[in-house]
Protein backbone atom coordinates (compact mmCIF):
# COMPACT_ATOMS: atom_id res chain seq x y z
CA UNK A 1 0.00 0.00 0.00
CA UNK A 2 1.39 3.22 -0.48
CA UNK A 3 2.00 5.69 1.92
CA UNK A 4 3.44 9.02 0.63
CA UNK A 5 4.07 10.41 -2.40
CA UNK A 6 5.48 13.69 -2.54
CA UNK A 7 6.79 14.50 -5.99
CA UNK A 8 7.95 18.36 -6.43
CA UNK A 9 10.85 19.64 -5.08
CA UNK A 10 9.74 22.63 -2.34
CA UNK A 11 11.90 25.22 -1.74
CA UNK A 12 11.28 28.18 0.49
CA UNK A 13 12.71 32.17 0.01
CA UNK A 14 11.64 35.14 2.12
CA UNK A 15 11.07 37.39 -1.20
CA UNK A 16 10.72 37.03 -4.81
CA UNK A 17 13.97 38.55 -6.11
CA UNK A 18 16.05 35.82 -4.21
CA UNK A 19 14.02 33.13 -5.94
CA UNK A 20 14.60 34.91 -9.53
CA UNK A 21 17.92 34.85 -8.82
CA UNK A 22 18.70 31.39 -7.90
CA UNK A 23 16.40 29.93 -10.40
CA UNK A 24 17.68 32.18 -13.07
CA UNK A 25 14.49 33.38 -14.22
CA UNK A 26 14.92 34.87 -18.10
CA UNK A 27 13.94 34.38 -21.84
CA UNK A 28 12.58 31.27 -21.88
CA UNK A 29 10.26 31.43 -19.23
CA UNK A 30 6.69 32.21 -19.02
CA UNK A 31 5.29 33.84 -15.76
CA UNK A 32 1.36 33.47 -15.34
CA UNK A 33 0.31 35.50 -12.93
CA UNK A 34 -1.87 38.57 -12.17
CA UNK A 35 -1.14 42.22 -12.46
CA UNK A 36 -2.03 43.09 -9.16
CA UNK A 37 0.48 40.72 -7.93
CA UNK A 38 3.00 41.62 -10.42
CA UNK A 39 2.88 45.46 -9.62
CA UNK A 40 4.11 45.14 -5.91
CA UNK A 41 6.45 42.53 -5.90
CA UNK A 42 7.82 41.36 -9.47
CA UNK A 43 7.90 44.55 -11.75
CA UNK A 44 10.77 46.08 -9.96
CA UNK A 45 13.26 43.16 -10.98
CA UNK A 46 12.59 44.07 -14.74
CA UNK A 47 12.60 40.34 -15.82
CA UNK A 48 12.91 39.18 -19.69
CA UNK A 49 10.27 36.85 -19.01
CA UNK A 50 7.32 36.54 -21.09
CA UNK A 51 4.25 37.21 -18.52
CA UNK A 52 0.42 36.55 -19.19
CA UNK A 53 -1.92 38.39 -16.97
CA UNK A 54 -4.99 35.77 -16.49
CA UNK A 55 -7.59 38.52 -15.67
CA UNK A 56 -6.93 39.80 -19.42
CA UNK A 57 -8.69 36.35 -20.31
CA UNK A 58 -11.59 36.31 -18.29
CA UNK A 59 -12.96 36.59 -14.04
CA UNK A 60 -12.92 34.36 -11.26
CA UNK A 61 -11.78 30.95 -11.76
CA UNK A 62 -10.97 28.68 -14.67
CA UNK A 63 -13.05 28.14 -17.03
CA UNK A 64 -12.64 26.01 -20.85
CA UNK A 65 -13.06 29.17 -21.90
CA UNK A 66 -11.11 30.78 -20.37
CA UNK A 67 -7.62 28.18 -20.57
CA UNK A 68 -8.36 27.74 -24.62
CA UNK A 69 -8.15 31.86 -25.05
CA UNK A 70 -5.08 31.47 -22.77
CA UNK A 71 -3.39 27.92 -24.75
CA UNK A 72 -4.03 29.51 -27.95
CA UNK A 73 -1.31 32.41 -26.73
CA UNK A 74 1.10 30.10 -25.36
CA UNK A 75 1.21 28.23 -28.34
CA UNK A 76 2.71 30.87 -30.03
CA UNK A 77 5.88 31.51 -27.86
CA UNK A 78 9.01 29.72 -27.48
CA UNK A 79 9.22 28.89 -23.89
CA UNK A 80 10.89 25.72 -21.68
CA UNK A 81 9.33 26.66 -18.50
CA UNK A 82 5.83 28.02 -17.00
CA UNK A 83 6.09 29.70 -13.39
CA UNK A 84 2.78 29.63 -11.38
CA UNK A 85 2.50 32.81 -9.49
CA UNK A 86 -0.90 33.27 -7.78
CA UNK A 87 -3.87 31.66 -6.26
CA UNK A 88 -5.72 28.47 -7.60
CA UNK A 89 -6.98 29.92 -10.69
CA UNK A 90 -3.21 30.43 -11.57
CA UNK A 91 -2.05 27.57 -10.45
CA UNK A 92 -5.09 25.45 -11.75
CA UNK A 93 -4.11 27.18 -15.36
CA UNK A 94 -0.41 26.60 -15.21
CA UNK A 95 -0.96 22.58 -15.12
CA UNK A 96 -2.74 22.55 -18.19
CA UNK A 97 -0.18 24.61 -20.36
CA UNK A 98 2.73 22.44 -19.53
CA UNK A 99 0.99 19.80 -21.05
CA UNK A 100 1.95 17.98 -24.39
CA UNK A 101 -0.68 18.45 -27.21
CA UNK A 102 -2.50 20.90 -25.02
CA UNK A 103 -4.75 22.52 -28.11
CA UNK A 104 -7.62 22.91 -25.86
CA UNK A 105 -9.69 22.04 -22.26
CA UNK A 106 -12.02 19.19 -24.14
CA UNK A 107 -8.63 17.64 -25.48
CA UNK A 108 -6.75 16.63 -22.57
CA UNK A 109 -9.77 15.75 -20.71
CA UNK A 110 -10.59 12.94 -23.49
CA UNK A 111 -6.83 11.57 -23.52
CA UNK A 112 -6.21 8.84 -21.79
CA UNK A 113 -2.61 9.56 -20.65
CA UNK A 114 -0.98 12.86 -20.39
CA UNK A 115 2.49 13.93 -20.91
CA UNK A 116 4.50 17.13 -20.25
CA UNK A 117 6.13 19.24 -22.67
CA UNK A 118 7.65 22.20 -19.82
CA UNK A 119 8.73 22.64 -16.80
CA UNK A 120 6.53 23.92 -14.02
CA UNK A 121 7.22 25.81 -11.16
CA UNK A 122 4.63 26.79 -8.99
CA UNK A 123 4.54 29.85 -6.06
CA UNK A 124 1.49 30.26 -4.37
CA UNK A 125 0.57 33.57 -3.41
CA UNK A 126 -2.57 32.91 -0.88
CA UNK A 127 -2.18 30.08 1.89
CA UNK A 128 -5.30 27.70 1.03
CA UNK A 129 -5.09 25.65 -2.15
CA UNK A 130 -2.17 23.52 -1.35
CA UNK A 131 -2.34 22.56 -5.17
CA UNK A 132 1.61 23.42 -5.84
CA UNK A 133 2.00 19.60 -4.69
CA UNK A 134 -0.71 18.26 -6.25
CA UNK A 135 -1.20 17.06 -9.37
CA UNK A 136 -4.99 17.80 -10.03
CA UNK A 137 -6.25 20.71 -11.91
CA UNK A 138 -10.37 21.99 -11.46
CA UNK A 139 -11.69 23.61 -14.87
CA UNK A 140 -14.89 24.93 -14.73
CA UNK A 141 -15.71 23.21 -17.54
CA UNK A 142 -18.68 25.25 -19.04
CA UNK A 143 -19.48 23.46 -21.77
CA UNK A 144 -21.00 20.50 -19.47
CA UNK A 145 -22.56 22.65 -16.58
CA UNK A 146 -19.83 21.47 -14.40
CA UNK A 147 -16.29 21.74 -12.29
CA UNK A 148 -14.45 19.04 -12.91
CA UNK A 149 -11.07 17.67 -12.01
CA UNK A 150 -8.29 16.67 -14.46
CA UNK A 151 -5.40 14.95 -12.63
CA UNK A 152 -2.34 12.88 -14.04
CA UNK A 153 1.43 12.14 -12.82
CA UNK A 154 2.63 15.15 -15.56
CA UNK A 155 0.43 17.56 -14.02
CA UNK A 156 3.02 17.70 -10.99
CA UNK A 157 5.11 20.41 -10.39
CA UNK A 158 8.90 20.35 -10.85
CA UNK A 159 9.66 22.63 -7.68
CA UNK A 160 6.98 24.22 -5.82
CA UNK A 161 8.50 27.54 -3.76
CA UNK A 162 7.32 29.48 -0.94
CA UNK A 163 7.60 33.32 -0.85
CA UNK A 164 5.88 34.45 2.55
CA UNK A 165 6.69 38.20 0.72
CA UNK A 166 3.39 37.98 -1.23
CA UNK A 167 0.74 37.14 1.43
CA UNK A 168 1.87 40.50 2.97
CA UNK A 169 -0.28 41.92 0.23
CA UNK A 170 -3.46 39.28 0.19
CA UNK A 171 -6.48 40.85 1.20
CA UNK A 172 -8.36 40.14 4.42
CA UNK A 173 -11.05 38.36 2.43
CA UNK A 174 -8.71 36.61 0.41
CA UNK A 175 -6.40 35.31 3.22
CA UNK A 176 -9.79 33.82 5.45
CA UNK A 177 -11.15 31.92 2.73
CA UNK A 178 -8.01 30.43 1.46
CA UNK A 179 -7.15 29.34 4.88
CA UNK A 180 -10.45 28.20 5.21
CA UNK A 181 -9.68 26.01 1.81
CA UNK A 182 -6.83 24.62 3.81
CA UNK A 183 -8.11 23.69 6.74
CA UNK A 184 -10.73 21.81 5.05
CA UNK A 185 -8.25 19.57 3.06
CA UNK A 186 -6.31 18.82 6.44
CA UNK A 187 -9.60 17.84 8.04
CA UNK A 188 -10.90 15.99 4.58
CA UNK A 189 -7.78 13.97 4.31
CA UNK A 190 -7.20 13.62 8.10
CA UNK A 191 -11.03 11.92 7.67
CA UNK A 192 -10.40 9.83 4.75
CA UNK A 193 -10.38 5.89 4.23
CA UNK A 194 -6.96 6.06 2.32
CA UNK A 195 -5.27 8.23 5.59
CA UNK A 196 -2.06 6.84 6.06
CA UNK A 197 0.04 7.63 9.43
CA UNK A 198 1.95 9.95 6.92
CA UNK A 199 -0.57 11.62 4.94
CA UNK A 200 -2.32 11.95 9.04
CA UNK A 201 1.15 13.81 10.31
CA UNK A 202 0.73 16.11 7.86
CA UNK A 203 -2.84 17.02 8.41
CA UNK A 204 -2.81 17.01 12.25
CA UNK A 205 0.22 19.96 11.74
CA UNK A 206 -1.59 21.36 9.21
CA UNK A 207 -4.77 21.92 11.59
CA UNK A 208 -2.49 22.64 14.54
CA UNK A 209 -0.90 25.65 12.63
CA UNK A 210 -4.19 27.36 11.13
CA UNK A 211 -6.18 26.72 14.27
CA UNK A 212 -3.72 28.13 16.52
CA UNK A 213 -3.64 30.92 14.11
CA UNK A 214 -7.34 31.30 13.92
CA UNK A 215 -7.23 31.66 18.13
CA UNK A 216 -4.84 34.09 17.57
CA UNK A 217 -7.18 36.62 15.39
CA UNK A 218 -10.11 35.90 17.58
CA UNK A 219 -7.63 37.20 20.46
CA UNK A 220 -6.05 40.36 19.08
CA UNK A 221 -7.71 40.84 15.56
CA UNK A 222 -7.00 40.33 12.12
CA UNK A 223 -3.45 41.63 11.52
CA UNK A 224 -1.77 39.45 13.71
CA UNK A 225 -2.27 37.09 10.59
CA UNK A 226 1.05 38.75 8.75
CA UNK A 227 3.50 38.18 11.65
CA UNK A 228 2.28 34.15 10.92
CA UNK A 229 2.51 34.20 7.15
CA UNK A 230 5.36 31.65 6.79
CA UNK A 231 3.21 29.54 9.04
CA UNK A 232 0.32 29.80 7.03
CA UNK A 233 1.91 29.38 3.94
CA UNK A 234 3.26 25.62 5.21
CA UNK A 235 0.42 24.98 6.81
CA UNK A 236 -1.25 25.19 3.47
CA UNK A 237 1.35 23.30 1.85
CA UNK A 238 0.90 20.32 4.42
CA UNK A 239 -2.31 20.26 3.86
CA UNK A 240 -1.88 19.66 0.06
CA UNK A 241 0.49 17.51 0.85
CA UNK A 242 -2.58 15.53 2.71
CA UNK A 243 -4.81 15.82 0.19
CA UNK A 244 -3.02 14.86 -2.80
CA UNK A 245 -2.24 11.56 -1.10
CA UNK A 246 -5.40 11.01 0.58
CA UNK A 247 -7.67 13.14 -1.25
CA UNK A 248 -10.84 15.36 -0.29
CA UNK A 249 -14.28 14.44 -0.03
CA UNK A 250 -17.94 15.88 0.50
CA UNK A 251 -17.57 19.27 1.43
CA UNK A 252 -15.18 19.66 -1.40
CA UNK A 253 -17.84 17.94 -3.95
CA UNK A 254 -20.61 19.52 -2.73
CA UNK A 255 -18.68 23.33 -3.19
CA UNK A 256 -18.57 22.37 -7.07
CA UNK A 257 -22.21 23.11 -8.05
CA UNK A 258 -22.63 25.88 -6.19
CA UNK A 259 -19.30 27.69 -7.36
CA UNK A 260 -19.85 26.49 -11.21
CA UNK A 261 -23.52 28.29 -11.50
CA UNK A 262 -23.00 31.21 -9.17
CA UNK A 263 -19.21 31.88 -9.24
CA UNK A 264 -18.55 31.49 -5.56
CA UNK A 265 -14.77 31.52 -4.77
CA UNK A 266 -13.97 28.09 -4.21
CA UNK A 267 -12.54 28.32 -0.54
CA UNK A 268 -16.26 30.65 0.60
CA UNK A 269 -18.15 27.53 -1.51
CA UNK A 270 -16.44 24.49 0.71
CA UNK A 271 -17.41 26.65 4.07
CA UNK A 272 -20.70 26.49 3.00
CA UNK A 273 -20.43 22.83 3.81
CA UNK A 274 -17.91 21.88 6.25
CA UNK A 275 -19.06 22.08 9.49
CA UNK A 276 -22.73 20.24 7.99
CA UNK A 277 -20.50 17.02 6.34
CA UNK A 278 -19.00 17.08 9.33
CA UNK A 279 -22.13 17.02 11.56
CA UNK A 280 -23.44 14.13 9.14
CA UNK A 281 -20.44 12.18 9.57
CA UNK A 282 -20.93 12.63 13.50
CA UNK A 283 -24.27 11.33 13.36
CA UNK A 284 -23.62 8.66 11.29
CA UNK A 285 -20.42 7.00 12.95
CA UNK A 286 -20.17 9.14 16.07
CA UNK A 287 -17.14 6.56 17.86
CA UNK A 288 -14.66 6.26 14.75
CA UNK A 289 -12.03 9.21 14.01
CA UNK A 290 -14.28 11.97 14.18
CA UNK A 291 -14.16 11.56 17.61
CA UNK A 292 -10.72 12.08 17.85
CA UNK A 293 -11.14 15.02 15.28
CA UNK A 294 -13.47 16.75 17.90
CA UNK A 295 -10.86 15.95 21.15
CA UNK A 296 -8.06 17.94 18.49
CA UNK A 297 -10.17 20.56 17.76
CA UNK A 298 -11.01 21.19 21.48
CA UNK A 299 -7.39 20.48 22.65
CA UNK A 300 -6.13 23.04 20.08
CA UNK A 301 -8.59 25.71 21.13
CA UNK A 302 -7.95 24.97 25.01
CA UNK A 303 -4.16 25.78 24.74
CA UNK A 304 -4.34 28.70 22.63
CA UNK A 305 -6.87 30.21 24.83
CA UNK A 306 -10.08 30.68 22.65
CA UNK A 307 -12.68 31.97 24.81
CA UNK A 308 -15.56 31.12 22.21
CA UNK A 309 -14.57 27.25 23.44
CA UNK A 310 -15.29 27.93 27.39
CA UNK A 311 -17.86 25.37 28.73
CA UNK A 312 -17.79 23.19 24.69
CA UNK A 313 -17.91 19.78 24.29
CA UNK A 314 -18.48 19.21 21.03
CA UNK A 315 -15.52 20.06 18.78
CA UNK A 316 -17.77 20.70 15.36
CA UNK A 317 -19.50 23.60 17.47
CA UNK A 318 -16.31 25.28 19.07
CA UNK A 319 -14.84 25.07 15.34
CA UNK A 320 -17.85 26.51 13.76
CA UNK A 321 -17.40 29.57 16.70
CA UNK A 322 -13.87 29.77 15.52
CA UNK A 323 -14.61 30.22 12.09
CA UNK A 324 -17.12 32.85 13.02
CA UNK A 325 -14.28 35.03 14.52
CA UNK A 326 -12.31 34.69 11.12
CA UNK A 327 -14.98 34.80 8.17
CA UNK A 328 -19.03 35.30 8.39
CA UNK A 329 -20.42 32.92 6.11
CA UNK A 330 -23.27 33.51 4.56
CA UNK A 331 -26.69 31.67 3.42
CA UNK A 332 -26.65 29.82 -0.14
CA UNK A 333 -29.67 31.93 -1.06
CA UNK A 334 -27.45 35.25 -0.50
CA UNK A 335 -25.73 34.31 -3.21
CA UNK A 336 -29.00 34.12 -5.60
CA UNK A 337 -29.70 29.76 -5.10
CA UNK A 338 -33.48 28.89 -5.20
CA UNK A 339 -35.84 25.78 -3.51
CA UNK A 340 -35.11 24.69 -7.26
CA UNK A 341 -31.33 24.33 -7.42
CA UNK A 342 -31.44 21.99 -4.45
CA UNK A 343 -32.24 18.75 -5.94
CA UNK A 344 -30.48 19.64 -9.19
CA UNK A 345 -27.08 20.37 -7.16
CA UNK A 346 -27.68 17.13 -5.28
CA UNK A 347 -27.85 15.26 -8.18
CA UNK A 348 -25.18 16.98 -10.24
CA UNK A 349 -22.61 16.00 -7.33
CA UNK A 350 -23.89 12.37 -7.40
CA UNK A 351 -23.37 12.41 -10.62
CA UNK A 352 -20.19 13.76 -11.28
CA UNK A 353 -17.93 13.97 -8.26
CA UNK A 354 -17.18 9.54 -7.46
CA UNK A 355 -13.88 11.06 -8.00
CA UNK A 356 -14.19 12.98 -4.23
CA UNK A 357 -17.38 11.27 -2.70
CA UNK A 358 -15.20 7.69 -2.60
CA UNK A 359 -12.91 9.49 0.16
CA UNK A 360 -16.02 10.41 2.87
CA UNK A 361 -15.75 9.28 6.39
CA UNK A 362 -18.74 7.82 5.30
CA UNK A 363 -21.43 7.22 2.54
CA UNK A 364 -23.44 9.64 1.93
CA UNK A 365 -26.61 8.96 0.00
CA UNK A 366 -28.20 11.89 -2.56
CA UNK A 367 -30.89 12.47 -0.46
CA UNK A 368 -28.63 12.82 2.87
CA UNK A 369 -26.32 15.71 0.36
CA UNK A 370 -29.53 17.26 -0.74
CA UNK A 371 -30.80 17.98 3.38
CA UNK A 372 -27.03 19.16 3.71
CA UNK A 373 -27.97 21.72 0.66
CA UNK A 374 -30.99 22.18 1.71
CA UNK A 375 -29.91 23.14 5.55
CA UNK A 376 -27.96 25.70 4.39
CA UNK A 377 -30.42 27.34 1.85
Amino acid sequence: MKELLIEPQIDSFDTFAEFADEFSLGGKDLILTNEYIYDPIMKKEDLDCSYIFQENYGPGEPTDVMVDAILREINELDIKRVVAVGGGTIIDIAKILVLEGAENVDVLYDKKELAKSKELIIIPTTCGTGSEVTNISIINRTRKGTKMGLTSPAMFADYAVLIPEFLKTLPYYVFASSSIDALIHAVESYLSPICTDYTEMFSVEAMKGILSGYCRIAKTGENVRFADSKMYLKASNYAGIAFGNSGCAAVHAMSYALGAKYHVPHGESNYQFFTDVLRKYQEKKPEGKIKKLNNLIRRIADENGFSGAAGIEDGIEILEKLLAEVLTRKDMKDYGVTEADIPVFAASTVENQQRLLKNNYVPLTQEEIQEIYQARL
